[in-house]
């Protein structure tokens, strides 16, 4: 039995993925089983978020013992095959008539090889535009007064890295200071542009949730009024009082259409645009966002590298963090251009030579405290690292203010039946809906998985049992989350958005999300909703870009694939004030163990851009 016969018989691809192979087989007869399996397995590695099928790690994708074939025998039936394209060098186009893209031991479906080119060379596109040139004489006063220490300040050297470059990344976990960065980096600009009689900065600010966008717009409003106490002009903090956006919106969705109003043909209007929760953003998504970005606009991507990649296909940010380098340095000529603002810098500041990535990386570190009340960077360190050791004995010691460990309880809703509950009757009885969505983010349970007795499904529904009154067996009440799970443009909701059952002022219960921006909240017929879950327990994938006062994060019982020290990680990073842990030692030590990678050729391609 060879290995497209062992897969059609062991049943573990989805219908799409045979699908195609399938129509391959039909098309040509006399087309290589090895073909005919390898695209299966491709449409299927694009399902689990890779970008390719990385052939000798094939494996991985099933749970099954399978006869897989010598990687040199597997790459020759592709090479020889019709329907296998093999450009010859990484940004060289594949034929349009080719399904599959051969790279070495990538194979692609060709739709997502041509996403990593043209994002690759956009990119390119972008950083090889040179921005207006600035005066550091003329903006020293004002960077000392945003900065007290900018020689040793890697937040100064962020805000300066975008006054020489187009194209910039700032990482970092939470509470380093990205959004602090961003918001004194647009003053800059805004001087910047003031100094050279520029019309006003048009900003655009966006990210891949409704939630991470007014997040950061709020953030920005923050840093507003805490910059106008240090003295610094009203006219320069205009640039940050902008709302904020999600992708899909700034792009602008044509209704039942996967195409948007602005692309390469109709550029986004702007100066300059910054993502937030940039590891959130998919393949397809980020190559049209770029695309739709004009020559001269600078953009500035957000994020940390140590979250969970996006749910869509690819890992973006990884790419670009792999093809950038470390971020701890900079390149010679940028010090030697930089020296009137950051001062001279020591050797060990400067590294040899610039990456030749379209992007240029600055990494916030220092330690944080999400709260006063929440000391949770040691335990965020430890799990980054995967330090499973170091993990259990911080919580099993019990020293990190507001971090509470149910060890050996595989039942987060029996232990914090109390806290959750009476969450969740505090939405009820807010106020207004506005009120109520507010309230909504006080708390939350998050879950590694969506299915099985620790799954955000069924918690759902045992909640949702406990808050229903008078035995009423309607989906509808007041008072019940709910979570958007796909996007519906007609609405203009979005996977991962939240909204909340509540009355109207004339007692008609309609569902609630927020608004576009800082506007009221918007209402739905229950009915009218594209599709939807309850969201009183949600999985770490659906919170990731959102923030809750309170935390209870409930590990499965046994090891799940899903489980990775990026789970974990973001995960308790979603917590403001408060963090409640439910799991055993040793699933939480196999999760820490485990990477969540993708496979993708996205980082060569940015490293081979010139």
């Amino acid at each position: 039995m060879n290995l497209w016969q062992a897969l059609n018989a062991e049943q573990g691809l989805r219908t799409v993925d045979t699908a195609l192979a399938h129509s391959l087989a039909r098309l040509r007869p006399d087309t290589d089983p090895l073909v005919l399996a390898g695209a299966a397995l491709a449409a299927h590695a694009v399902a689990q978020g890779h970008a390719a099928l990385h052939l000798p790690a094939a494996s991985q994708l099933l749970e099954a013992a399978l006869p897989w074939p010598a990687i040199d025998t597997w790459q020759q039936a592709l090479q020889a095959s019709p329907w296998v394209a093999t450009p010859q060098t990484l940004l060289e186009p594949s034929a349009a008539e080719a399904v599959l893209v051969l790279e070495g031991q990538m194979l692609y479906l060709r739709r997502y090889r041509e996403f990593e080119r043209q994002l690759a060379l956009d990119l390119q596109r972008l950083a090889a535009v040179r921005v207006p040139e600035f005066s550091a004489p003329a903006l020293a006063p004002l960077f000392a007064q945003l900065f007290a220490d900018a020689r040793n300040d890697q937040q100064a050297r962020a805000a300066a890295m975008a006054l020489r470059h187009a194209v910039l990344l700032v990482t970092g976990g939470p509470g380093t200071g990205k959004t602090t960065t961003i918001a004194r980096l647009l003053v800059l600009l805004a001087a910047q542009a003031n100094a050279a009689g520029q019309p006003a900065l048009r900003i655009g600010l966006a990210a891949p949730t409704g939630r991470a966008a007014e997040r950061m717009a709020e953030s920005l409003r923050v840093a507003s009024a805490r910059l106008q106490a240090q003295g610094i002009a009203g006219d320069l903090l205009q640039v940050l009082q902008g709302s904020g956006s999600t992708v899909h919106r700034l792009l602008g969705v044509i209704p039942d259409s996967l195409e948007f109003r602005h692309n390469a043909d109709n550029p986004l209007p702007l100066d300059v645009l910054v993502i937030d929760e940039a590891s959130m953003v998919g393949l397809p998504l980020m190559t049209r966002l770029v695309q739709a970005i004009a020559d001269g606009t600078r953009l500035i991507l957000l994020g940390d590298p140590d979250q969970l990649p996006s749910v869509d296909t690819g890992d973006v940010l990884a790419a670009l963090l792999r093809a950038s380098g470390s971020g701890l340095q900079l390149a010679a000529d940028d010090a030697r251009a930089l020296a009137g603002l950051l001062g001279p810098l020591d050797a060990g500041q400067i590294s040899g030579q610039a990456s030749p990535s379209p992007a240029r990386r600055v990494h916030l570190q220092r330690g944080w405290r999400q709260s006063e009340h929440l000391h949770l960077a040691p335990l965020a360190q430890a799990c980054r690292q995967g330090d499973a050791a170091s993990t259990v004995q911080l919580l099993r010691e019990g020293g990190l203010d507001g971090v509470h460990w149910y060890e050996d309880q595989g039942d987060a809703l029996a232990s914090g039946r109390t806290r959750l509950l009476a969450h969740a009757r505090a939405v009820r009885s807010a106020a207004d809906p506005a009120a109520a969505l507010a309230r909504a983010n006080d708390l939350r349970l998050l879950t590694a998985v969506r299915e099985g007795p620790q799954g955000a499904a069924t918690l759902n529904t045992r909640i949702e049992a406990l808050l229903r009154e008078g035995g009423e067996r309607s989906p509808w009440f007041a008072g019940r989350l709910l979570l958007i799970t796909e996007n519906s443009y007609r609405h203009r909701l979005f996977n991962g958005d939240v909204g909340v059952c509540f009355a109207d002022g004339r007692g008609k219960l309609l569902a609630w999300f927020a608004g576009d921006s800082a506007g009221a909240p918007r209402a739905f017929h229950p009915a009218a909703l594209p599709a939807h879950d309850s969201a009183f327990a949600m999985t770490v994938h659906k919170a990731q870009g959102s923030e809750y006062g309170e935390v209870w994060l409930q590990l499965p019982m046994r090891d799940n694939r899903v489980l990775s020290r990026e789970l974990v990680y973001t995960g308790i990073t979603r917590a403001k004030d408060a963090l409640h842990l439910a799991g055993s030692a040793d699933v939480l030590t196999l999760a820490l163990a485990r990477h969540a990678q993708r496979w993708s050729g996205l980082a060569p391609r940015l490293g081979s851009c010139r």
